[in-house]
C-alpha cells in the first residue's frame, strides 16, 4: 500500500517529489542557510490544509521551532498568500491551523513526544486533525550541548535514536508527515564518505559540504533531500537534489524562493541512473 504524499504547494516540485513529502516516514531537508528551508517547511504546513483531492491532508500541523525567534512574520505572509490562492477554504486564517511550539534542547524534544502523541489522539476528534509535524531545525538541538568525548557522542547517538524511534513511531501510528531541517558544514578530509546516491560530494555555495550530526543521523530519516545554491547562478535560484528516498531516484531540479512561496522551475529537473 503506497502512502499518502502531501502536496508541497507546488506543482512543480510534487512531480518532482512524486506527489510531495511521504506520510508514515520521516523526511529531511538539508541544506546551508538562505536555502529555504524554513519557508518550505512553512509552506508545507500550510499546504497539508487542502483537501487530498488538491494534494493535501485536509490536516493542521505542528511545528516545532529550535531556532529563534520563530518566523510569525513570515508565516503570516505566506498565510495570506495561501489564502488568497484557496479563497474555498473553510478556514478564515490558514495560521489557526499551524500549532508551534518551542524546544530548547535534544532531552526537551525527546520528553515533548509523549505530549505530542497526546496532542495527536486529541486532535483526531477535532476537524482537521494533525497529519504533519515539523521539526526546524534538528541540529540546532545538538549545537552546543555535547563535547567531542567518547561519553558524549555516546549520549549524542542514544538521543538520536530514542528520537528518530519516537517521530517514527508517531508517523506510522498517526499516518503523518514528519519532517525535520538539518544543517551543513564544510567537509574536512579526504576520501568519500557515501550516504545516498550523490557519489561525488555534495556542494553548496562553491564549497564542499556534509549534512550535520554525521552518519549516526542519517540512518535516522527514511529520505534526504538536499538543498544547495551555485555561486554562478542567480541570487534567487536554487537547486533541490535526492540523496536517498526509497520511493525516488536520484534527481534534481532547480527552485526559486519568492515572497509568496517556494516554486520548482519544472523544465530544469534533471534525473540520474542511481549507482
Amino acid at each position: 500500500m503506497r502512502s499518502q504524499k502531501c502536496t508541497m504547494g507546488c506543482p512543480a516540485l510534487d512531480r518532482f517529489l512524486a506527489g510531495g513529502v511521504p506520510c508514515d516516514s520521516v523526511t529531511e531537508f538539508v541544506g546551508e542557510s538562505g536555502c529555504g528551508k524554513t519557508q518550505l517547511c512553512l509552506q508545507l504546513a500550510l499546504s497539508a490544509q487542502l483537501p487530498p483531492s488538491r494534494g493535501g491532508l485536509s490536516a493542521s500541523a505542528i511545528f516545532i521551532h529550535t531556532e529563534f525567534p520563530f518566523p510569525l512574520r513570515r508565516l503570516r505572509h505566506l498565510s495570506r498568500a495561501f489564502r488568497a490562492s484557496n479563497p474555498t477554504l473553510p478556514c478564515p486564517d490558514p495560521c489557526d491551523r499551524v500549532f508551534v511550539r518551542a524546544v530548547h534542547s535534544a532531552e526537551e524534544l525527546l520528553h515533548a513526544i509523549p505530549t505530542i502523541e497526546a496532542f495527536l489522539l486529541h486532535s483526531r476528534s477535532r476537524w482537521r486533525p494533525v497529519r504533519i509535524i515539523v521539526i526546524d531545525s534538528i541540529a540546532a538541538l545538538f549545537r552546543s550541548d555535547f563535547d567531542n568525548t567518547g561519553s558524549d557522542l555516546r549520549r549524542r547517538s542514544s538521543l538520536f535514536f530514542r528520537i528518530s524511534g519516537g517521530l517514527r513511531r508517531l508517523a506510522r501510528g498517526f499516518g503523518l508527515a514528519v519532517v525535520v531541517t538539518n544543517q551543513v558544514v564544510d567537509f574536512i578530509g579526504e576520501g568519500e564518505v557515501r550516504v545516498g546516491n550523490l557519489g561525488n560530494g555534495l556542494y553548496s555555495s562553491g564549497r564542499r559540504v556534509c549534512p550535520a550530526l554525521g552518519l549516526a543521523w542519517a540512518h535516522c530519516v527514511n529520505s534526504r533531500v538536499f538543498l544547495s545554491r551555485d555561486e554562478n547562478e542567480p541570487v534567487k535560484t536554487r537547486r533541490m537534489s535526492i540523496v536517498f528516498a526509497p520511493h525516488l531516484p536520484h534527481s534534481s531540479c532547480e527552485y526559486v524562493i519568492k515572497g509568496d512561496g517556494v516554486f520548482g522551475l519544472e523544465m530544469q529537473q534533471q534525473q540520474h541512473t542511481n549507482v
